[in-house]
């Protein structure tokens, strides 16, 4: 079959395999989606049957997708519930594991520069993976979802600073200025989105709800290439625009009727994890050299040494942000989500490649641990969170959906 062909028909035939193999795995135990996408992904790719190939016009559609992903995680963090406590704690352990990260990462690579690309990415937490996990749950407006997002919403917006100041090829003052200077636009931008409650627009926003027009999809979709691409024009992470898209459009589209608000978000939510999202995850699958990282001992090695710094590094500061009263197995729950990483741990890989700071083993070994902790962290904490003494009571989620099982 013609490579191109196979991507074309492959990639969308997988995404909804993993929907139906979710479903169908999910009346005896609950995998995430991205388990199923990710191997997928793998098992079609060079390393196994090698039916689609690594091409440039999918990785272009998964860079899309990815961004797609942050602009989610950003869109569904309600920071007034996790200002206060959650937050400051979050924060904290964050900056916790960043030192702890840089500094043990040192030790293991021999070189400090190494170490920042290791240390940043094992700072790392996969909310807009976590937050569909969490909705599937019904975990989203429960103590514990909120800790869980503000630990992730740290662990996403840290280390995007991080790679910013520390990875730009900047020295740390100019990409610092560069920063601020991004930070100016993008938060002018939120700031006038959050006065008033811009009648136009949402009168624009509901005339074309139910037709052709979908303005407000066709908006959201230029305000996430607008400041991706003014990420990108400073020479920043384009994962920190599609972050701040999210926070932008939020806030902008808070002003819309409830039921409005709830039909924009049911579109954003199929464009994304209906479309987009998937194709990001099976291509992570697909590029996954699977023969590098068997044919090299190091790295093999490098690999479960990896997974437990993630825990060790980015878990453990993050559990001491679960609310009061919570049991043992909470706070096992949390360490395991905290862990979760995988989107910034291939970018911040990604960039140590191409610079030459950091082996391919070694970056293999590092996407390979985070591919690990997201087929296996929140099957493990949904586990223990199901089985803690208070897991049966949560508050009511009205846009949850019953799932059996």
């Amino acid at each position: 079959m013609d490579p191109r062909v196979a991507t074309v028909v492959l990639v969308p035939l997988l995404g909804v395999a993993a929907a139906l193999l979710t479903t169908a795995v999910g009346r005896f135990v609950k995998i995430p989606l991205v388990v199923f996408e990710i191997v997928l992904g793998l098992l079609i790719g060079p390393s196994v049957l090698g039916w689609v190939p690594e091409t440039d016009s999918l990785a272009a559609l998964s860079n899309f997708g990815l961004a797609f992903l942050f602009f989610m995680a950003g869109n569904e963090i309600d920071f007034r519930s996790i200002a206060g406590r959650p937050l400051r704690t979050a924060s904290l352990g964050w900056l916790a594991s960043l030192a702890a990260g840089i500094l043990l990462s040192t030790l293991i690579a021999g070189s400090l520069v190494t170490g920042v690309y290791i240390g940043i990415a094992l700072t790392s937490t996969a909310l807009g993976t976590l937050m569909p996990v969490l909705r599937d749950a019904g975990e989203m407006h429960t103590p514990f979802g909120r800790a869980v997002t503000a630990v992730g919403a740290v662990g996403e917006f840290g280390p995007l600073l991080a790679i910013s100041l520390f990875l730009s090829g900047r020295k740390p003052l100019a990409a610092a200025l560069v920063l601020i200077g991004f930070a100016i636009v993008a938060g002018g931008a939120i700031w006038f989105a959050s006065r008033g409650g811009h009648p136009r627009f949402h009168r624009l926003v509901r005339a074309t709800l139910h037709t052709s027009g979908q303005f407000a999809i066709r908006f959201v979709v230029l305000v996430i290439a607008a400041l991706v691409g003014l990420s990108i024009a400073l020479g920043l992470d384009m994962l920190l625009g599609a972050f701040a898209a999210g926070v932008l459009c939020r806030i902008l589209l808070s002003g819309a009727e409830p039921s409005d608000a709830h039909h924009i978000e049911s579109k954003l939510e199929a464009v994304a994890f209906g479309v987009l999202v998937p194709i990001f995850f099976i291509n992570t699958g697909i590029g996954f050299d699977l023969p590098a990282l068997l044919g090299d001992p190091s790295a093999l090695i490098l690999l479960p040494v990896f997974l437990v710094l993630l825990l060790v590094i980015r878990g453990v500061p993050g559990s001491f942000s679960a609310p009061p009263g919570s049991t043992f197995r909470d706070r096992g729950a949390l360490t395991l989500l905290s862990a979760t990483g995988l989107p910034i741990i291939v970018a911040v890989t990604a960039i140590g490649v191409r610079e030459h700071d950091l082996e391919s083993g070694t970056a293999t070994a590092l996407v390979g641990a985070g591919m690990l902790s997201v087929l296996l962290f929140p099957l493990l904490a949904l586990t223990l969170r199901r089985r803690s003494s208070d897991g049966g009571v949560r508050p009511a989620d009205p846009d949850a959906v019953p799932v059996e099982g």
